[in-house]
């Protein structure tokens, strides 16, 4: 018991078969909410960002060879936190009760007196099969399924999975971790009956952008899987349904697919990019190229926070998101809100930083058709700025263009430095070496920074991009690209999220 004498809560969630999207509200909530997290090698790694920094996070994780805890170890681990008082979340690929031994969990939580809840998931043995364009039933085709694990060995007698009466029993049959037996499965279904010719397909890493579907004959099924190097997880799928696959994957092909996406942005910023990038079939590998280390002199700070209230300012020029961020940050710190606003007109250099004010309740009263600092200065030059005042809360060695045209058009600037857009300490090594490898099809620029940081990462060296294609959110960007010896194939029509990954699409189809 925890201190207060109060037991904990065991959360079971399914986390489905592979793409991160699939989780359910429900075990979204209850992930975020985890004191303690004790994931499986399966479930995706992208969750996990969604917990709370403070979460203990701990690789319960099985996989062919070895294993990071034994069940007994995770069973016990259960129990003691629960019993601790924590909130503890057992995150499960696919569904925990569909081979994951999920009922064993639950059975000792039961024996020790505590509650749970299960957070059914989408298992991989329909949604994965489904994502491949292979039904596991279709009408006139096969009105019948099984799921059975192809861990055991078919060729012993004390098997558990009737693989004689299966082969048989039903139209499709859905075969979970089998990969490593595949020539024992195969034999036994087609001596219970089933045709050796039968539609057979294998589905590797279902539902990731990383899927591909292997097809055989059930004779030759394991032979195309080592021709193919077919590695785990996969799915196999037996019936009649798979001869569907060819007419109905090509509607499910997404323009991406099979890309690996370079993501610069910050890692709190990175997660709308990428989940952009999954819809369209992309892997999204994310290499922050920008930590904001705050700069705010204090006094500057204050000064201009009392002007704000005062309404001493005619304008304030927002040039990025994070400038919104880290200006509302100090802004609450002090004790205010947006209602310091009420006497100033506001300027946001592109559509996602007006979508940034909106989430703290403010609308651009401004938005430039060049989202750049010289487009705000040139919207604010034709509403006219001689005399005004205008409060620039903006990064340290940003563009300086727009303070000085500012100025030099008779206003007064009050630029308030707030952070430095610095590349990051300690950034994930096995990306260096995947982008020095070329193994990155594209590579996504959302600002000037992340351009001059990813260089400064790679120690100068770009010539591991050279292969890429290089993409920018907007022209300011695309033009920081090409100084650094980097010409953009790709060039967002305005600086968003969902342009830039409309440009890339229209790019893989051959538009641009």
């Amino acid at each position: 018991m925890s201190a207060r004498g109060e037991a904990g809560h065991v959360w079971l969630i399914g986390a489905g078969p592979g793409d991160p999207g699939l989780v359910t509200q429900g075990g979204l909530e209850a992930l975020r909410g985890a004191e303690v997290v004790l994931y499986d090698r399966l479930a995706p790694v992208e969750l996990l960002a969604e917990c709370a920094p403070e979460a203990e996070l701990i690789n319960a994780g099985k996989a062919p060879g070895g294993s990071a805890m034994t069940q007994d170890e995770i069973n016990a681990a259960l129990v003691a936190q629960a019993r601790a008082g924590r909130r503890v979340v057992r995150l499960k690929g696919g569904d925990p009760f569909v081979f994951g031994r999920g009922g064993e969990e639950l059975e000792a939580l039961a024996d020790a007196g505590l509650e749970a809840t299960v957070v059914p998931g989408v298992t991989s043995a329909i949604g994965g099969v489904a994502a491949a364009g292979i039904p596991v039933t279709h009408r006139g085709v096969a009105a019948s399924f099984a799921v059975v694990t192809g861990h055991e060995d078919p060729t012993k007698p004390a098997a558990q999975v009737r693989w004689a009466e299966l082969a048989t029993a039903v139209d499709t049959l859905v075969v979970l971790m089998g990969v490593g037996r595949l020539d024992g499965i195969a034999r036994a279904l087609i001596e219970g009956g089933r045709p050796p010719r039968t539609p057979s397909a294998l589905i590797v890493e279902a539902t990731t952008p990383r899927q591909r579907v292997v097809e055989a004959p059930l004779d030759c099924i394991a032979e195309a899987a080592r021709e193919a190097g077919v590695q785990p997880p996969a799915l196999l799928v037996v019936g009649e349904v798979v001869a569907l696959h060819d007419r109905l994957a090509p509607v499910l092909r997404r323009p991406l697919a099979g890309w690996r996406v370079l993501v610069t942005r910050t890692r709190r910023q990175a997660s709308s990019l990428a989940e952009a990038l999954r819809a369209e079939g992309a892997e999204p590998v994310l290499l922050p190229a920008i930590e904001i280390a705050r700069r705010a002199d204090p006094e500057a700070v204050r000064a201009a926070i009392e002007a704000l209230r005062a309404g001493d300012y005619d304008w304030v020029a927002f040039t990025s998101g994070n400038a919104v961020e880290a200006w509302f940050d100090l802004v609450r710190e002090a004790g205010g809100d947006a209602r310091l606003f009420a006497g100033s007109s506001i300027a946001a250099v592109g559509v996602a930083t007006a979508r940034a004010l909106e989430a703290r309740g403010l609308s651009a009263d401004l938005l430039p058709s060049r989202a750049s600092g010289t487009g705000v200065a040139d919207a604010l030059l034709e509403r006219g700025v001689e005399g005004a005042r205008v409060l620039a809360p903006r990064a340290e060695r940003a563009d300086p263009a727009l303070v000085e045209r500012l100025r030099e058009a008779g206003a007064s600037v009050d630029e308030v430095t707030l952070y430095l857009a610095a590349p990051p300490a300690d950034p994930p090594p096995e990306v260096l070496a995947a982008l020095r490898a070329g193994e990155i099809e594209a590579v996504t620029f959302t600002s000037s920074s992340t351009v001059r940081n990813l260089a400064t990462l790679l120690g100068g060296d770009l010539e591991a991009l050279r292969g890429a294609i290089i993409a920018c959110i907007g022209p300011q960007t695309a033009e920081a690209a090409s100084e650094a010896g980097l010409p953009p194939q790709v060039v967002a029509s305005h600086a968003s999220v969902d342009a830039l990954v409309a440009a890339l699409r229209g790019y893989a189809a051959g538009e641009a």
